[in-house]
């Protein structure tokens, strides 16, 4: 048996159906993969499945496990492969391991039979939903054109009636970019979401779907309209859900203020997140399945092997690596760290190659949130919590003279009187 010597811990994100989906969604880039796989299975195999859980059971050096369904469309599977996958974990898990749960889906195939298996087994399921009915409609349609925003719905009020915990993956594209507050109050309000993820939609124009080219369609979301987007999000987030509802595009950037970098996307160095394909190729990156990013099959080379690969480790370090010096010069750099490799298609002022395309967005984001990131990193530093921040620059705006933030009506007052906003200064 090959000696562990890879990181202590990885994230392998599994594709048992491969690019297949019963959504055609516009702006998605992996259902273009299907044409690296025009021959063979479909379907994951029962072999793969047993030897892909093993192997990475076996491989992690840390008390817990994550094993990760993503797609296309993993449901496609039917529960029954997932329920093969349960018995597998359990002959290989040793005592004292945690196994978490994850399932990426677009909840248009989930009934009750699935939210019971999926809290039954504590699964952490992630809804793609893009916001409101005509938002989400303008792109996430299914094989017949048809709208999908209502079957989704039903999959997240069924996952709350069966007490499934999930979180919401929100793409911010042309469509939805324009109308940050409207997205951000219908997942709070509407859904009752306490856990929201928005991904910035940046396509390159091209047939292949790799990450070649620097021209972008039309469905991508502009930089500046992504810096807003981010901005009036976070103000209403800072004064009123600190603590409450809690956006992974804040959390991450807040970790790196803190001095500990922790989302994939803002940190120096990536690479220990990679992709299985459902016949068993693992691949650098879930955003690199093309044929140069192929670390192997682990079918043939033991997964610890490709994960600690010489090839992996540079693909991991180049993120940092390949920066041009107008990013290494940039004051913000420790927040955003270039951001996704993915989207590096620009080149800077100075014609260096490698400019995040969404730059001038996260330039905007991160000079604009400073002063509030730097108030929570302390709190947290001293041991109290970051929903302190609210009424800290609630006194701020006062001692300027400027008019208290609206809080929710029924939140405690950032004032700090103890009483509800709405029995205080949200009184009429």
């Amino acid at each position: 048996m090959t000696a562990n010597t890879g990181p202590p811990s990885f994230h392998l994100m599994a594709k048992p159906a491969g690019a297949d989906c019963n959504l055609n969604c516009a702006y998605c880039f992996f259902l273009k993969k299907a044409a690296l796989y025009p021959k063979g299975p479909p379907r994951m195999s029962d072999e793969v499945l047993e030897s892909y859980l093993r192997q990475t059971i076996e491989a992690q050096q840390v008390p817990f496990v994550t094993i990760a369904w993503q797609g296309g469309e993993p449901t496609l599977m039917g529960l029954d492969f997932f329920r093969r996958s349960l018995e597998i974990e359990k002959e290989y898990l040793q005592p004292g391991i945690t196994v978490e749960r994850t399932l990426q889906t677009n909840g248009t195939l989930l009934d009750p039979e699935w939210c019971e298996f999926l809290r039954e087994n504590n699964y952490l399921v992630g809804l793609s939903l893009d916001g409101p009915q005509d938002l989400h409609d303008t792109y996430r349609r299914d094989k017949a054109g048809k709208a999908t925003f209502g079957r989704v719905l039903r999959a997240a009020r069924l996952m709350q009636e069966h007490g499934v915990e999930f979180n919401i993956l929100c793409t911010v594209n042309a469509a939805n970019g324009s109308h940050p507050l409207r997205v951000y109050r219908f997942f709070r309000d509407e859904l009752n979401a306490h856990f929201i993820q928005f991904i910035p939609i940046v396509e390159r124009d091209n047939q292949s779907g790799n990450q070649e080219g620097d021209r972008v369609t039309g469905r991508s979301v502009r930089p500046p309209q992504w810096g807003r987007f981010l901005i009036e999000i976070f103000d209403e987030w800072v004064h009123r859900d600190v603590g409450e509802t809690f956006v992974l595009n804040f959390d991450g950037p807040l970790a790196n203020w803190m001095g500990s970098p922790s989302t994939c996307v803002y940190r120096p160095t990536c690479g220990q997140g990679m992709a299985i394909e459902r016949n068993g190729d693992v691949y650098c990156c879930d955003h690199y399945v093309e044929p140069s990013y192929l670390l192997g099959n682990l079918m043939e080379t033991p997964l610890v092997d490709l994960v600690a690969s010489q090839k992996q480790f540079r693909f991991g370090q180049d993120k940092r690596d390949t920066l041009p010096q107008y990013c290494l010069k940039c004051p913000v750099l420790f927040a955003c760290n270039g951001e996704c490799p993915k989207n590096r298609l620009l080149k800077t002022p100075d014609g260096e190659p490698g400019l995040n395309y969404l730059c001038e967005g996260y330039k905007a984001f991160f000079g604009h949130v400073n002063e509030p990131m730097q108030m929570m990193a302390q709190l947290l530093r001293q041991g109290r919590e970051a929903r302190e921040v609210t009424a800290l620059l609630e006194r701020v705006r006062a001692a300027k003279g400027q008019q208290a933030f609206p809080a929710r009506r029924n939140a405690p007052c950032p004032c700090g009187s103890g009483r509800k906003y709405k029995h205080c200064h949200g009184g009429n």
